[in-house]
């Protein structure tokens, strides 16, 4: 693999830090944050490079919540200039960490996405007749810090840089050692890159029929049930010997391709996609909201149009139109 320099003044330039900043800001422009960083730009801009230069990171601690989206995830979401800090970096580097890695991977990958994975899952349904379907075990939290830099310093060179990313990755233990934290985007495009060697080593060295990972959910086609588990056995023995982490036990499946699948939110056969049950759920409790701010004069009836519009954006990705006219006519909502 050829290793590509990043240097720490292109990083720091003014064209590339404001570029962050606007990054960093989308969505959040009201927030108190934005606002104080927009009153003395030049200045902040300024001393974000200084900072870069210096190596003086993180800027703060992260905040700290609890999210249940099903399952309870603890996220670490760092301050405005981190932020900036981030995005600065992976406008350089994620393009790179990007082009390093295989098609079969679509988590925080421009053209690719949850929609993307779930067609490409619903093709290899159609195509092959056995899958295996894995996930890791607390994956963020049990990265290790000594391997994904080993990694990083084989796609990149420069000292400087590579000390940057050092700075950043051991900034945060989950335990000693392991660990990247959930909520920042230098983690999400780290931990992507992280399992690619899993990605090759089912597809060139297992010989899989098919591949498809969104972070850390994977899934892998076979022509029988008997290569689908021996080729199970050889990946367990991969993640944990070479990637360091363990296969969840409880979400492994294998399973005919006609007999569909649950993953990235869909449930997926062959020939049509369903929502999930947790996308049901979410659907509803959002759309109730939209319609109690609607009742209680919070909104207008073309921001209520405009609410439903937004809470039934992913849902068209599955074939799910007489179910939301269903939820419409029982809320008593108008029906297109």
């Amino acid at each position: 693999m050829k290793r590509i320099a990043v240097a720490i003044p292109d990083i720091c330039t003014w064209d590339n830090l404001a570029r962050a900043f606007y990054q960093a800001a989308a969505g959040k422009r009201d927030s108190l944050e934005v606002r104080a960083f927009v009153q003395d730009f030049d200045a902040r801009l300024a001393r974000i490079a200084d900072r870069i230069i210096r190596l003086e990171l993180p800027v703060s601690d992260p905040r700290r919540f609890v999210i249940h989206d099903p399952k309870r995830r603890i996220i670490h979401a760092p301050c405005f200039e981190d932020r900036v800090i981030h995005h600065a970096i992976m406008n350089l580097a994620g393009l790179l960490l990007d082009r390093a890695m295989t098609d079969y991977t679509f988590a925080c990958r421009k053209g690719k996405g949850v929609h993307a994975a779930v067609r490409q899952v619903q093709a290899n349904l159609r195509r092959f007749r056995w899958y295996v379907k894995i996930d890791i075990e607390n994956y963020f939290a049990t990265i290790d810090h000594n391997n994904l830099l080993a990694l990083l310093a084989r796609k990149f060179k420069g000292k400087p840089f590579l000390f940057l990313l050092e700075k950043i990755i051991y900034a945060y233990h989950a335990r000693p050692g392991q660990g990247l934290p959930i909520g920042a985007l230098t983690s999400q495009h780290c931990a992507n890159f992280y399992l690619d060697r899993l990605d090759r080593f089912v597809m060139e060295n297992c010989r899989a029929l098919a591949c498809v990972r969104y972070m850390d959910d994977m899934m892998f086609w076979c022509d029988t049930k008997f290569k689908a588990e021996l080729l199970l056995k050889k990946v367990r023995r991969f993640v944990e010997s070479v990637l360091l982490l363990t296969v969840k036990n409880s979400q492994v499946q294998i399973q005919k391709s006609d007999y569909g699948v649950l993953f990235c939110g869909y449930r997926i056969y062959p020939g049509v996609i369903r929502l999930s049950q947790r996308k049901k759920r979410r659907y509803i409790r959002l759309r109730k909201k939209w319609e109690q701010w609607f009742v209680h004069g919070m909104i207008s009836e073309s921001e209520l149009a405009r609410g439903y519009d937004a809470v039934s954006a992913s849902l068209r990705h599955a074939d799910s139109r007489q179910w939301r006219k269903l939820q419409l006519k029982k809320s008593g909502a108008p029906v297109w």
